[in-house]
């Protein structure tokens, strides 16, 4: 495969904000994520495909260092969630477990709290030395369905080892809403890495980084980073009062809603399904192990074009709860030419495991941890290839409408 950097991106290179990173960003790298472009060219060798009489990969399925993955036209409930293992396929432990089929050429509920296992129109053929990861979009995290893909002979969830070849299969778990979904659908995303990935977690590294391009901002001025295994990522549980009018911080999920259909964006009114939480004396939150909360990062974070970045969703020396479903962050989140960027809050889906837990505003509750990319993609994160958070602040899922007033929301919202 051979690596050219793009005429128009080394235009974009010449009016960035960080002249000082053009020599890094027109690098060449034999290792690290692919970009957009070379994700196109491994569709077009026939390495990521479709079957006979499937619609072929679409564009709109390339994102700047991912491809979103598509259900196909069945969906089967199973007893319980399942990897196959080293010597069976999921095809066959299906055959095991299922409990009923479920058409999805037209719209289907998925129940709160079953267990769904959906074949993707994709298919893997990859070389040698590429691998993939997988992760759920970031409305799927912000409606609490659990996704994790699966592949046949599987030892772990969400990774494919290099160079497979087969199918791909995605397990579903709507947690908080029944929802509705068909076949196209796009849940989860998978990044394709080729050789061993590349990671900058150290201080060193992160911080040689963070000399040349801001990864954190203060009300879009760049701020110092605190990095410790990756960049540290608080919570941000700041507001006054409710009885003075105060800001909503947060939203927790209420039980027992009509159920979501995924397909229709600016749709239902959020308060018939969230309940808004408003900062309080003590700036803390007690977590209830039963809720489903969405909550906002302190930091504003950016991502530059040359890196990709996952966050940690569980980290057991941080405390007893998950802060991330969908944690791909793509380069150019939070990062532009345009000064009403400077950097974007994570919207965190978080839920307590087994117990109450305090969180207190300004807690580190994760990691972001870094990527390099074997180049520069095509496509960067942002309104101009129709990304929905790139202005964020405290954002539910794009199937919601809020009426809220006093919600906290970036410039640019």
């Amino acid at each position: 495969m051979t690596l050219k950097t793009p005429t128009a991106n080394r235009k974009e290179a010449r009016t960035s904000l960080f002249p000082e990173l053009d020599r890094d960003l027109r690098e060449l790298h034999t290792t690290g994520v692919l970009p957009t472009q070379r994700m196109r060219e491994l569709v077009a060798a026939g390495r990521i495909t479709t079957p006979a009489g499937v619609e072929p990969v679409q564009e709109y399925q390339f994102q700047p260092a991912s491809i979103d993955l598509r259900l196909g036209q069945v969906a089967y409930r199973v007893q319980a969630s399942f990897l196959p293992g080293a010597s069976s396929t999921v095809e066959a432990k299906l055959q095991e477990l299922k409990m009923s089929e479920v058409d999805l050429t037209r719209p289907a509920v998925f129940e709160r709290g079953c267990v769904y296992v959906v074949p993707l129109l994709e298919e893997l053929y990859l070389p040698s030395d590429v691998s993939g990861k997988s992760n759920p979009k970031s409305t799927t995290g912000r409606l609490d369905i659990f996704t994790r893909l699966i592949t046949d002979y599987g030892t772990e969830f969400e990774r494919v080892p290099k160079g497979y070849k087969g199918k791909l299969y995605v397990e579903i778990v709507p947690r908080t809403f029944t929802v509705l979904m068909k076949a196209g659908a796009r849940l989860n995303q998978i990044r394709l890495i080729r050789g061993s990935p590349w990671t900058l977690e150290s201080e060193h590294m992160l911080g040689r980084v963070e000399q040349k391009a801001p990864l954190v901002y203060n009300d879009q001025s760049p701020a110092k980073a605190s990095i410790a295994r990756g960049l540290r990522i608080s919570i941000d549980l700041e507001g006054s009062d409710p009885a003075q009018g105060g800001e909503i911080i947060g939203f927790r999920a209420k039980k027992n809603t009509p159920a979501v259909d995924l397909a229709k964006v600016n749709h239902y009114p959020a308060k018939d399904f969230w309940e808004p939480i408003y900062g309080a004396p003590g700036q803390r939150l007690i977590l209830n192990p039963d809720d489903f909360y969405i909550l906002v990062s302190k930091e504003r974070v950016s991502i530059p074009p040359e890196y990709a970045a996952e966050m940690v969703a569980y980290d057991p020396s941080m405390g007893e709860f998950r802060i991330h479903y969908a944690g791909f962050f793509d380069p150019g989140f939070g990062h532009g030419p345009s000064s009403d960027v400077g950097g974007t809050h994570a919207v965190l889906e978080v839920r307590s495991h087994e117990v109450p837990f305090v969180l207190e505003h300004g807690q580190i509750v994760g990691r972001l941890i870094y990527e390099r990319l074997t180049e520069i993609p095509e496509k960067i994160y942002g309104p101009s290839i129709g990304s929905s958070y790139q202005y964020q602040r405290l954002s539910l899922s794009k199937q919601f409408r809020s009426e809220w007033k006093n919600q906290r929301r970036s410039s640019g919202a």
